[in-house]
């Protein structure tokens, strides 16, 4: 469970020779490459000062996009539709997916961690508090995490500065029904009690997704994803096709068009970039040439 949530928010141990966070994309007819970067939305912004070629990858692309376009998450209409869709339905509460011992566990970790009595969440999703604890706890062993300082927004922001497109990949309400309406009722509640029931292993991975992200190790990161604990608590059939798999197949497909329009730069979660179904073997599967820049 615990690397469910690590790519619900990335939706990204040993630095290897291949550890890159930023890729150039290259041929297949490609006048002007194009570049993909990796993001961890928790990462402090300074990641970036890190990467020498961050700023070459910008002033050769046009173009920014990203998995969404971050101003319209930002709008007053889409703020309220969100909070809409993080709401039960009116016949259902929180603590009737729950056993009484299992709400009492869920109850004294939202006490303590988000400092409000569980009742006063009665009418939310459990998906919805599943994803605000993790953030606290995320936000909490991050060295120098600035909420206000984001990657994803950043380079998107810069690019507006500059009088440059910015586009998404996908649209916000595809990332809100992943987030709060792809799962039943009872398998998100099922999750939250997964996150808060072994707490302590929770931190620890996430301890170690912020030092494989620090490194720019796609193989660890892709490691730790991979994970399992075999248990319910481990994604059930379709559940990583659809955070990741069928997101990647769709990125990919949309990216040629997008490319020879222009060169662009995608700013896009790290764990979309590694395996079989990541965004940089299926570009390679097309016939780009895709490379890491040191």
């Amino acid at each position: 469970m615990k690397k469910l949530l690590g790519i619900l928010l990335f939706i990204s141990i040993a630095l290897s020779a291949n550890a890159q966070l930023l890729w150039k994309i290259s041929g297949k007819g490609l006048e002007t490459p194009s570049y993909i970067f990796g993001t961890y939305h928790l990462s402090p912004l300074s990641i970036k000062d890190s990467i020498a070629a961050i700023p070459q990858a910008m002033k050769e692309t046009s173009q920014v996009y990203g998995e969404v376009v971050m101003s319209e998450m930002m709008t007053p209409a889409f703020m309220q539709s969100m909070q809409q869709q993080m709401m039960m339905p009116a016949d259902t509460t929180l603590q009737s997916l729950f056993t009484p011992e299992q709400y009492e566990t869920v109850g004294k970790v939202v006490k303590e961690n988000m400092m409000v009595d569980i009742a006063m969440l009665a009418q939310l999703k459990p998906a919805a508090i599943t994803q605000q604890l993790a953030l606290l706890l995320y936000m909490k062993h991050t060295p120098g995490y600035n909420p206000q300082e984001q990657l994803d927004s950043y380079f998107q922001q810069q690019a507006q500065q500059q009088g440059k497109k910015v586009g998404g990949l996908e649209t916000a309400q595809s990332q809100i029904n992943i987030l709060f309406n792809s799962q039943t009722l009872q398998r998100q509640a099922n999750l939250l009690y997964c996150a808060v029931k072994d707490i302590d292993k929770g931190i620890e991975q996430s301890k170690r997704l912020i030092v494989a992200y620090g490194k720019q190790d796609l193989d660890a990161l892709l490691q730790l994803m991979e994970e399992r604990d075999g248990d319910s608590c481990d994604p059930l059939p379709g559940e990583m096709e659809a955070m990741l798999d069928n997101r990647n197949i769709a990125w990919a497909e949309k990216m040629p068009t997008i490319m020879t329009e222009a060169p662009t730069l995608f700013v896009v979660g790290a764990g979309h970039l590694p395996g079989d179904n990541g965004v940089l073997k299926l570009l390679k599967q097309q016939g780009y040439t895709v490379e890491a820049m040191k």
